[in-house]
């Protein structure tokens, strides 16, 4: 099973990286595929080690996600990272096997501290819109702007129905962006 995280890396200067990870959840080890060209591929391999966070707050996911923000954070517990201050929970992990092809690793993480800091209750219909529509807009260059923005419009309407004034600031961060693109 996917599990869609805000994953958090050190690069080697310490500065922390925050980018939406979808990661294969399982109890004792999880897999992470990130695309090699990315941050946190590289941060992950040089310091071997990383933080997924669970997070409820779609805001988060698109600032890291399109505008590489940074977020607020605080120190792991037991490995060198950032956990995102307002994560529900966060798994530390430490890369065990390097795999995968010439455009994706597939690094196996051991999970070494599962934190906690309050219950995730899940994604409403709109924040579900959101995340969805923020890993569209990532992949722009594989679908054009055009289809990205049949699809957002789609999208739009269950924000605008079912989304609280967070989901709907997200979805108008990423509609902007992904407008914004070609321009």
């Amino acid at each position: 099973m996917i599990i869609e995280t805000i994953f958090s890396t050190l690069d080697e200067a310490g500065t922390p990286n925050f980018a939406p990870m979808g990661i294969e959840w399982g109890e004792e080890f999880v897999v992470v595929r990130p695309f090699r060209s990315s941050q946190t591929c590289r941060n992950l391999l040089a310091r071997g080690c990383g933080v997924a966070n669970l997070s409820d707050n779609v805001l988060a996911f698109v600032e890291s996600a399109l505008y590489d923000k940074t977020l607020p954070s605080f120190p792991a517990k037991t490995i060198p990272g950032a956990v995102y201050r307002d994560t529900c929970g966060w798994i530390e992990l430490k890369v065990v096997t390097n795999g995968g092809s010439e455009e994706r690793a597939e690094l196996k993480c051991r999970i070494l501290h599962h934190g906690r800091q309050k219950d995730f209750l899940g994604f409403c219909r709109a924040g579900n819109a959101v995340i969805e529509a923020t890993i569209l807009a990532t992949r722009l260059s594989f679908y054009g702007k055009n289809k990205v923005l049949e699809s957002l419009n789609q999208y739009m309407r269950v924000v605008e129905k079912t989304g609280s004034e967070i989901e709907k600031q997200a979805f108008k961060m990423l509609y902007d962006f992904v407008n914004k693109q070609g321009e």
